[in-house]
């Protein structure tokens, strides 16, 4: 059957909105192997506030099964045009693309954006009256301060390739622009880490935390993030207090720090960067300078301000040399935007109109200050703001919460590493009830292996079955980190939750399997493992090749060795029976 495929060029697209002050121009940059890249050039002769501006076009709706969005988690379906929704994009939230992908996982057609860091509206929906996609992309909605000109790319991609590679290729277009050159990445965000979240919450105690990371470095962890509780002795888990960041319950926070280092783990302290509570001293000296002071949870620094900034910057420079910090996990940076009390009008004391471009300034001037003092410090940025232009800041990018919630973390890990490049992806911390089954917990963690894991579980509690579970697969996971982290990485079947990933170099396969779906092992490499995710044993995985023989060896979600024997890999059919949440490695002979 020949692909459909549908190639749209500039005069394709339409130009809706305040057409009439500004005149817009699209043109055709390049197409090559059916991508196409256009430049939007936007000007007016003076000066002026512009109002909103759409680009539009439509498309066929041939073979699409699903519209993959950055953070849509399960709801990767085809919305109508009547549902009047859309997607927003800024620095602070999502990324500027669309994906629509057919029944075949293959890419229908993908679209992005340059601009990363201003207020972007974006969906592609279907219309009932014709079969169509109508595709858009609003800029200008969140405009309060004048403009003469405005440059920004935008890619569209029709390539009849698995959806992930296209998704991948978009990641590595970002990259070309100056304003979306990422950091770089320190050996240790690519390290499984031990977070104090879910087991302690507020409730932090340094004798039972320094005991808890000399376990977590016997089982393969290298890092601990201490998270909100550090600060305050408030434990309602609120935000009244934040703004100060002096130390009320560990005090002592370099020795505590030291200790803690002597253990062999990293540590980075959490921050919620945005707000101000009420009962802090910063909330006095900055009253006037805040977005707003309507929030839930406490008010929000104003980052339009030189001084907000530079008191935030020191905040952290600070905590780097005073206790000798190794990262940060910088919080809540998706509540710098702009709310409805926001003032519009720029005053003398502001250096910035533009709340997302200040958002820019403060976590670039974070991130080379930070660095300056420490090169390998790391910074963890969770979803939603994980997009192109928060990797300039941040060079570990952690899953959204979902406690307890093993598929969404599956989930959420491949939604953000196949726009991530080489910054470090990381799981959203693994818990489970402490009267759990071991199975039962191992699906918490064996679903974020494709990940970096996070641990958040009290170590002093948990029996010694869930220790060698735990030890097993983070020790099989630092042994597989090259491969984890830099082999091609394909999750497989989005509107099915990914049931099955791999990730191959050209030495080693690793294939995940999740669900009770056929697998397919399409790559002939010296090694393969295939991880059973799930808690059914019956594993069937179909070889598109003949590899071959190779010495199989079946261990339990423990790490015990269960069998070893041949397994004979022809073209075909393999039915495999491997324990819950086990693991079976096969080696060839070379």
């Amino acid at each position: 059957m020949i692909k459909q495929t549908t190639i749209i060029s500039a005069e394709d697209i339409q130009i809706e909105g305040n057409t009439s002050n500004f005149i817009t121009t699209i043109t055709n940059l390049s197409t090559q192997d059916q991508v196409t890249i256009f430049n939007i050039s936007i000007n007016a002769k003076e000066a002026q506030i512009p109002g909103p501006i759409s680009l539009k076009w439509k498309i066929p709706a041939h073979n699409v099964k699903g519209v993959w969005k950055p953070t849509t988690d399960f709801n990767k379906r085809i919305q109508a045009d009547w549902e009047l929704q859309f997607m927003e994009s800024r620095v602070s939230i999502d990324a500027p693309i669309i994906s629509l992908f057919g029944n075949d996982d293959t890419n229908t057609h993908t679209f992005a954006c340059s601009n990363a860091i201003n207020m972007l509206e974006l969906n592609a929906q279907i219309r009932e009256e014709d079969d169509c996609f109508y595709c858009f992309v609003t800029l200008f909605t969140e405009r309060h301060f004048p403009l003469s000109e405005f440059n920004m790319q935008l890619r569209i991609d029709a390539r009849d390739i698995h959806f992930s590679d296209v998704l991948k290729d978009v990641s590595k277009w970002w990259e070309t622009f100056d304003d979306l050159q990422p950091t770089s990445v320190p050996e240790i965000a690519n390290a499984p880490l031990y977070s104090t979240w879910y087991n302690f919450h507020q409730n932090l105690d340094e004798d039972l935390l320094e005991k808890e990371c000399k376990k977590a470095s016997e089982l393969g962890y290298k890092a601990i993030i201490i998270d909100d509780g550090w600060q305050t002795n408030d434990d309602n888990r609120g935000y009244d207090y934040t703004g100060d960041w002096l130390p009320e319950r560990i005090t002592k926070t370099k020795e505590f720090v030291s200790k803690v280092h002597a253990t062999g783990l990293k540590v980075g302290f959490w921050y919620s960067v945005p707000f101000c509570g009420k009962k802090s001293k910063a909330y006095k000296r900055f009253k006037g300078k805040f977005l707003t002071e309507n929030h839930r949870w406490a008010p929000v620094f104003d980052p339009r301000y030189p001084e907000v900034r530079d008191y935030l910057i020191n905040i952290y420079k600070s905590a780097l040399v005073d206790w000798n910090l190794d990262g940060f996990k910088l919080d809540f940076i998706d509540d710098f935007k702009f709310y409805p009390e926001t003032k519009k009008e720029i005053t003398t004391d502001m250096d910035y109109t533009s709340v997302n471009e200040a958002v820019d300034r403060l976590l670039l001037d974070v991130i080379s200050t930070l660095k300056a003092i420490k090169p390998d410090v790391f910074v963890e940025f969770r979803q939603k703001y994980t997009g192109p232009a928060m990797r300039k800041y941040g060079n570990m990018f952690r899953a959204f919460d979902c406690p307890g919630d093993a598929t969404m973390n599956r989930i959420r890990i491949a939604d953000i590493k196949m726009l991530a490049g080489n910054t470090a992806v990381h799981s959203d911390m693994i818990t489970w009830h402490n009267d759990e089954r071991l199975e039962v917990a191992a699906l918490q963690l064996v679903n974020t292996l494709f990940g970096v894991p996070q641990l958040s579980v009290l170590l002093k509690d948990a029996p010694q079955e869930f220790l060698n579970m735990i030890g097993f697969y983070t020790k099989y996971w630092n042994k597989n980190k090259e491969l984890i982290t830099t082999g091609n990485f394909t999750p497989f079947k989005p509107l099915a939750n990914y049931p099955v990933k791999q990730v191959v170099n050209q030495n080693k396969l690793l294939l995940g399997v999740f669900d009770d779906y056929v697998a397919q092992i399409n790559s002939k490499t010296q090694y393969i493992d295939i991880l059973n995710g799930k808690l059914s044993t019956s594993l069937i995985v179909q070889n598109t090749q003949d590899l071959g023989t190779y010495t199989g060896t079946i261990y339990n979600c423990e790490g015990t060795v269960i069998s070893t024997k041949k397994y004979a890999l022809n073209k075909g059919i393999l039915a495999v029976e491997i324990p819950s949440c086990g693991l079976l490695r096969l080696t060839q002979k070379q």
